[in-house]
């Protein structure tokens, strides 16, 4: 497994959690990390994300590990197309069920032609896959007030559904994009790179950078 030169690291704040972050982004991005938190139940998410240069996302690995549980789910495109391949083990909604919790579901999609027009994927509460948009559109130095309107496959944790799910990104000047799905919006404090330094109600890098 190669070595990477770059290292992001950030603390959760809308729960106990963090994330860390290695990749190289010489020609597009390859990274690997692992998040952890507390919430709905404790569980540890280990990734691997690749885009081509251009940040088009072409595959994404991720794995999902708590208490007597285990998923998996791996996305790979090709020729204008989602592959999405999923492994369980044990019982995550066992393990909701006992914390009070609404069961999960199962990992995946039952019909990945609904994500035929993503090109970028999210996974949930990471604030680095932020970033792929940003630099595949070029946010980070646009215009203020520059909006794009994207589709992404937004992978769920801890449960590993994959979503299509629509995401508006919207430069407010040097620095800073406005994030919006749905009725949620943020506005994200950026470094010079495009990575997440500030995710209101979400995270923060703690890494001095």
């Amino acid at each position: 497994m190669p070595s990477m030169p770059k290292s992001r690291f950030w603390t959760r704040t809308d729960t106990a959690g963090a994330e860390h972050a290695l990749l190289d982004d010489g020609r597009g991005l390859a990274a690997r990390g692992t998040m952890l938190a507390v919430d709905p139940v404790p569980w540890t998410c280990r990734y691997q994300v690749t885009t081509d240069p251009d940040w088009i996302t072409t595959r994404l690995e991720v794995e999902v590990e708590g208490t007597g549980w285990l998923r998996s789910v791996r996305l790979e495109r090709a020729a204008d197309r989602w592959r999405v391949t999923t492994a369980e083990q044990g019982d995550l909604d066992a393990a909701l069920a006992a914390a009070g919790h609404a069961p999960a579901g199962l990992p995946g999609t039952d019909d990945p032609d609904r994500l035929a027009d993503a090109r970028d994927v999210d996974l949930g509460g990471s604030p680095l896959f932020n970033t792929l948009p940003v630099r595949r559109l070029g946010l980070a130095g646009a215009p203020a007030d520059t909006t794009h309107r994207i589709t992404v496959a937004w992978v769920l944790v801890p449960s590993l559904a994959v979503v299509p799910a629509e995401q508006v990104y919207t430069s407010l000047g040097p620095g800073r994009v406005r994030f919006a799905s749905d009725s949620f919006s943020a506005d994200l404090d950026l470094d010079a790179e495009g990575y997440t330094l500030r995710y209101p109600g979400l995270a923060e890098r703690g890494d001095g950078r």
